[in-house]
């Protein structure tokens, strides 16, 4: 267990302030939070052809509750009425939607099918109304699937064993697969009939009524990796205009196939070494970072903001693609969680972090500001919020107040705690026993094939028959 403080014991903006003082780092804090139409987190956010309604969003999350066919199954209905149910205006995907079955990362995700125009219009019907009864209005409220494919994370089957596809043999990456592991290194031809497949699902998006959908590129999925892939020949490796080949090309697709659907891009706009765990359970870093070559936007020193010069050119390339949602992120959950998904308490298969989750809280917050600062004619998606628990909603309106984001945007809280948004723009006292404290069974349950859900704050999951298995799993971990 970490030594760090836990932030429920920051009882006061003095107590928060003062410790993030002691960590060296810095977060705006509105001490008062304010409500009403007028409120900072209230205000629209204009979207091109659309508007969303106030400055949250409901980032997307992998299901693992899906039928082995790619199907929704209840626990998937759930999710998304949650979805609608939060208050946030702005849906950023709802789900990763894998565009082929090979590209799923779990044998119970979501898939394209010749079922999926019908189930993804039920899901989006579902969360729609569900927001439509909670709010009375949806007409501000803007709704976009994430299209992936899950490249070297893929464990499409119901074996749930690795069969990743590669862009690049990762010195490092490809250590970490179990002995025996088939790596399918993806051709030229592979790349372009993969971009066939990233148009025909939003095709399908488009006919389900989705607003817009996002061309994922993160977290060392596919996508993100074709972005490193410094070492990669070919038309899709190499330099900076091969290595986002692959986006152009689905960008242009989606423009030609489907001219009315708008297009976002979840972003890595930065990344570091891997880390793996070490004798004392904390992570460390693989090898020596200031060599390392395969980093979008490198973080080498963890005490110092990366250098955004990649993330710079991607989103100069997204404006002149006139793309102008971006979600940003960082990172890999696969490789460096506490750089991407700060938390306190590490899954199963995680590290115990090797700075407070705070650091890495304002790392992203930061970078997110700065991208801003740089491109103010783009509508910037932050990340990383969770952790800050009862401080969220003041570090959120502080950011749009200061225009360093424009849209907060919230993950594992909405498991927790579905109702949040709405609670803080209605004014009402945050639910204190609801709030995210990262305890990361949302994750441990599904890298052990349980079902997607907070465990231990939602009485629905606590009664589900998995939290029996996955304190068993728990039980048997060293």
């Amino acid at each position: 267990m970490s030594s760090y403080a836990r932030v429920a014991s920051l009882k006061t903006p003095e107590q928060f302030l003062a410790h993030l003082a002691g960590l060296g780092i810095e977060l705006p804090l509105a001490p008062t939070l304010l409500t009403g139409p007028d409120a900072p987190l209230a205000a629209p956010v204009p979207l091109g052809r659309l508007t969303a309604g106030n400055r949250f969003a409901v980032l997307p999350m992998e299901g693992w509750d899906g039928t082995l066919d790619g199907r929704p199954s209840e626990l998937t209905i759930r999710r998304w009425t949650h979805f609608g149910q939060s208050g946030a205006k702005l849906i950023w995907g709802g789900e990763a939607f894998a565009v082929r079955h090979d590209g799923r990362a779990n044998p119970n995700q979501l898939v394209m099918g010749p079922h999926a125009e019908g189930d993804l219009t039920r899901l989006r019907e579902t969360l729609v109304s569900a927001h439509a009864t909670s709010f009375g209005t949806t007409s501000d409220l803007v709704v976009g699937l994430q299209l992936t494919h899950s490249g070297r994370y893929a464990r499409p089957d119901p074996d749930g064993q690795p069969r990743p596809f590669i862009v690049y043999r990762h010195p490092l990456l490809d250590r970490r697969l179990p002995p025996g592991t088939v790596l399918t290194l993806m051709s030229d031809a592979d790349i372009e009939r993969l971009v066939d497949d990233f148009v025909a699902a939003a095709r399908v998006a488009a006919r389900a009524g989705f607003h817009f959908v996002d061309i994922k590129h993160c977290h060392g999925y596919l996508a993100h990796e074709l972005l490193s892939g410094v070492d990669r020949p070919g038309r899709f490796g190499g330099s900076f205009e091969n290595r986002t080949r692959f986006l152009r090309l689905v960008v242009d697709g989606i423009r030609a196939a489907q001219p009315g659907l708008d297009i976002g891009v979840r972003l890595s706009a930065f990344d570091s070494i891997p880390y793996s765990k070490n004798g004392d359970g904390v992570g460390r870093p693989t090898a020596d970072a200031e060599g390392y070559r395969y980093a979008f936007s490198a973080l080498r020193d963890p005490g110092a903001l990366p250098n955004l010069d990649d993330a710079r050119r991607l989103l100069q390339l997204l404006r002149e693609l006139d793309v102008r949602l971006v979600c940003i992120s960082a990172g890999s959950p696969y490789y460096n969680p506490h750089i991407q998904r700060p938390a306190l308490f590490p899954p199963s298969d995680g590290y115990l972090p090797p700075e407070d989750p705070l650091v890495g809280v304002a790392r992203q917050i930061q970078v997110t500001s700065q991208l801003k600062r740089a491109f103010p004619d783009l509508v910037l998606v932050g990340s990383a919020y969770s952790y800050l628990q009862e401080w969220l909603p003041h570090v959120a309106q502080a950011m749009v107040q200061q225009r360093g984001v424009d849209v907060v945007g919230i993950g594992r809280m909405i498991l927790a705690y579905p109702t949040l948004p709405a609670d803080v723009l209605a004014g009402r006292p945050l639910q204190r026993k609801s709030i995210c404290r990262t305890f990361s069974d949302c994750t441990t349950g599904p890298r052990h094939g349980l079902v997607s859900g907070c465990f231990p704050l939602d009485r629905f999951y606590a009664a589900h028959p998995d939290a029996a298995r996955l304190k068993e799993v728990k039980a048997r971990l060293p």
